[in-house]
């Protein structure tokens, strides 16, 4: 049985790890500030998580996994939440995404609401 525990505590560690580097090279390798910004709250939340789960596994006292199921509570909310935040304040401030083969709505910085059924009667 510890032996199947550490099998898959490592596997949440190595995973973690996994998704905690390929975020930071997304964070360095994405064009702009949206996509930078969800590299960085898919690491904070799917990465830090997973190594959570398998420091979770490997520990031998309840207090030790009660402390961290509350810790992975909480990313869970505020990672997503701070990440929304950030980037509707950068919208209201005008930052402008970089789309490659699309045009930009300039109606949105405007605060306009925009019906799919609306942009598809006007194409």
């Amino acid at each position: 049985m510890d032996s199947v525990l550490d099998v898959l505590s490592w596997m949440c560690l190595l995973a973690g790890g996994f998704f905690c580097i390929v975020g930071g090279v997304g964070l360095i390798r994405l064009p702009d500030f949206y996509s930078r910004t969800h590299a960085g709250g898919l690491t904070d939340t799917l990465g830090a998580s997973l190594i959570l789960i398998g420091l979770m596994l490997q520990s031998n006292h309840w207090m030790v996994v009660v402390k961290l199921a509350v810790i992975i509570f909480i990313l869970f909310f505020t990672s997503p939440t701070s990440s929304h935040a950030l980037v509707r304040a950068a919208f209201t401030r005008g930052v402008r995404p970089e789309l490659y083969a699309q045009t930009f709505d300039d109606r949105l910085l405007r605060g306009e609401q925009i019906s799919e059924q609306a942009t598809m009667e006007e194409r």
